[in-house]
């Protein structure tokens, strides 16, 4: 009996340790998306991986022919939509603006736009994910991607020689 529980322990750790080898990466460049950090200064994304994997590891038997991906997915955005509720006390604006690439998106337009468009996730699943309608997820995605795709004001720039010759014409 003990060794059918090694062997069946030993099968988990190797089957679990191949899904993490394939999946942790784009797990991780999707937290950190979400988070908004800097790839090569991601604490908060590390976190959330760390946790969705654990999460995941702790529920492997009970999987039952769901996809692993999906699953460490799932906990992944409920975890990070959580936090964002917490932390700025709604998915809304928080008070400094993040550095990453959808750093000008507030936490719930990141979270929509990784879902829809980096993960492909459909919009009626986003939407069951988040407990939002589809026509939220829609209008929401829609605006995260124009105010992306907007390109950034500039402030008008006055011609440096101008300043110049006004300052030489006053005594």
């Amino acid at each position: 009996m003990r060794e059918r529980h090694a062997s069946r322990g030993a099968r988990r750790a190797r089957e679990f340790e191949a899904f993490v080898a394939g999946a942790a990466g784009r797990l991780l460049h999707a937290a950190t998306l979400l988070t908004a950090e800097a790839p090569d200064a991601n604490p908060r994304a590390r976190r959330l991986l760390s946790l969705s994997l654990a999460h995941t590891y702790a529920s492997w038997d009970r999987l039952h022919g769901e996809d692993p991906y999906d699953r460490a997915r799932q906990y992944l955005a409920a975890r990070f939509a959580r936090g964002a509720w917490h932390r700025h006390g709604g998915l809304v604006r928080p008070r400094r603006r993040p550095v990453g690439p959808l750093g000008a998106l507030t936490p719930q337009e990141r979270l929509i736009l990784v879902l829809r468009l980096y993960e492909g996730v459909a919009e009626e699943q986003a939407a069951a994910l988040l407990g939002l309608p589809v026509e939220r997820v829609r209008t929401i995605c829609d605006r995260a991607t124009a105010t992306l795709l907007r390109p950034p004001a500039t402030a008008p720039v006055r011609p440096v020689a101008a300043k110049t010759k006004a300052k030489a014409a006053t005594p």
